[in-house]
């Protein structure tokens, strides 16, 4: 029968392919195995990708995936260029939704957009690639980027250093969160910048909720396991406030009846909270925060301990979760690099985004700045700088690409145009349900618009709801909001 001949030839074992199976496995893992060293003559040829040619595309190298980086990537021509990205994760991270995640509001994966998403090339095109990996160190003369490859654990294959030679090199890899050398935060404090920063502070927050309702607790250890401290006033801190006061009214009050009395949020700021929004907007957010239970404390953290943080003042804040959220500062790459910096230690840069000390070198977003040279002040360190910045640099590249100057040393005395002229569009915070604040000044002393409350809320989500990259995690945000207004907030601790 035709069926039995089949399965017969399929139960027949293939020995020829076989050692072809193993011979191919080997060899993969041939490249990241220490035991299993290859040819002398393998190990003389050098590993990376090597040099353009002169009838291959330019080839631009990009250094980080965040929002300056990504928006790079997404207007970049790949019919132009072969687009190559080297960083230690492979997605761009929705920061203003971050917050939300940490409660249940929205699932983590509503803020990771993937970058063969942004840039499909990526994935698809034979000369440009991702690689999840660090940069070490930039040679400049030899139009070459160091690299290493990022690995989980301490029981995985040891990290494999290669080299890119690049055509043009954009240093876009971000910042870091600024300490200012107070002993113990990076030991006990958990940062609010990447998606694994949001799902410890989310596993945490459940822990204790689920620790402090066991028999027998010590009344003080409640209290201390429950009380979650913010350090730092701006944006990201007043925000995750707002949403952890929320999270605390409306589903740990329902949830965690026996504990419902211990839980309560401190922000600690040392100046004003969001200082560079308007005087009537600050004072309405300190009073919807004060009324949902958040307690402002005005004060400087001198040292962090595993159980509660020292003021200045000397007084001692007990605490079972600390966010850390101060701000950004130069990463130790860019520290380590030898070019020229701005005022606060970034990557200084000319009008046209350039470092002008070396050639076919950019740098965007956190960590770069505008020389002194230049005139015009360090922008902050914002997304939407970021993104302008990304955009108008693919727009640049693409054209010095279309007049003839995409190879390295190719660009020397092309005319560049009109430089970058950033102007601000305006700040956004949300303080809890239904609550938010929109200042739509250029800048702080300037008159324009500025509005709180419930139809500010409505034009923060919708303004962010459109900027999300995709429509795959526009679709995701929008049932994320609608099942937890229906539903509540996920507390699973997964």
């Amino acid at each position: 029968m035709f069926w039995y001949r089949n399965l017969i030839k399929l139960s027949t074992p293939i020995k020829s392919k076989t050692p072809i199976t193993k011979n191919l496995l080997q060899a993969s893992l041939s490249h990241f195995s220490t035991a299993n060293q290859p040819p002398a003559s393998a190990q003389a040829q050098p590993s990376g990708l090597g040099p353009t040619k002169p009838h291959d595309k330019p080839r631009v190298v990009v250094l980080g995936s965040g929002w300056a980086g990504c928006r790079l990537m997404k207007g970049l021509d790949p019919k132009l260029y072969d687009i190559v990205c080297v960083s230690p994760r492979n997605h761009m991270v929705f920061t203003p939704l971050l917050a939300s995640t940490c409660v249940g509001t929205l699932e983590f994966r509503s803020v990771a957009e993937p970058i063969a998403r942004i840039q499909p090339s990526i994935s698809s095109a034979p000369g440009s690639y991702f690689f999840l990996a660090n940069s070490t160190a930039v040679d400049t003369e030899n139009h070459e980027v160091h690299c290493e490859t990022v690995t989980d654990g301490t029981d995985t294959l040891d990290p494999w250093k290669f080299k890119i030679s690049y055509d043009k090199l954009v240093i876009a890899s971000g910042a870091q969160a600024s300490t200012f050398g107070i002993h113990g935060v990076k030991e006990h404090a958990i940062f609010l910048r990447e998606v694994h920063h949001a799902q410890e502070i989310r596993r945490k927050l459940l822990l204790n909720l689920m620790l402090s309702d066991v028999p027998g607790l010590p009344e003080e250890e409640k209290r201390r396991l429950l009380h979650c401290v913010v350090v730092g006033g701006g944006p990201t801190g007043v925000e995750f406030s707002g949403e952890l006061s929320d999270f605390i009214r409306r589903d740990v009050h329902e949830r965690y009846t026996h504990v419902k009395d211990y839980i309560h949020v401190t922000l600690i700021e040392a100046n004003e909270i969001l200082s560079s929004f308007d005087d009537r907007l600050r004072r309405y957010a300190i009073k919807h925060l004060t009324k949902s239970g958040v307690r402002l404390v005005r004060g400087i953290v001198k040292d962090v301990k595993p159980e509660n943080l020292v003021l200045t003042d000397g007084s001692e804040v007990p605490y079972g979760l600390l966010v850390w959220s101060t701000g950004v500062g130069p990463s130790p790459f860019v520290n380590s690099l030898g070019l020229p910096k701005s005022p606060g230690g970034r990557i200084g840069v000319d009008e046209w985004l350039r470092v002008p000390t070396v050639q076919d070198v950019f740098s965007i977003g956190d960590c770069s700045g505008f020389l002194e040279s230049t005139g015009k002040p360090v922008l902050p360190a914002l997304a939407q700088v970021a993104e302008r910045q990304g955009k108008y640099l693919a727009k640049l590249l693409n054209k010095i690409c279309k007049d003839g100057g995409g190879h390295a040393n190719g660009a020397k005395d092309m005319n560049l145009g009109d430089p970058f002229e950033y102007k601000h569009l305006g700040s956004m915070a949300t303080v809890g349900r239904f609550k938010a604040l929109v200042d739509l000044r250029q800048s702080k002393e300037a008159k324009g618009i500025s509005l709180a409350g419930f139809v500010s809320w409505f034009i923060w989500r919708s303004a962010y709801l459109t900027r999300v990259v995709s429509w795959r995690n526009r679709f995701y945000v929008a049932i994320n909001w609608l099942t937890t207004f229906v539903f509540g907030r996920d507390i699973s601790r997964i």
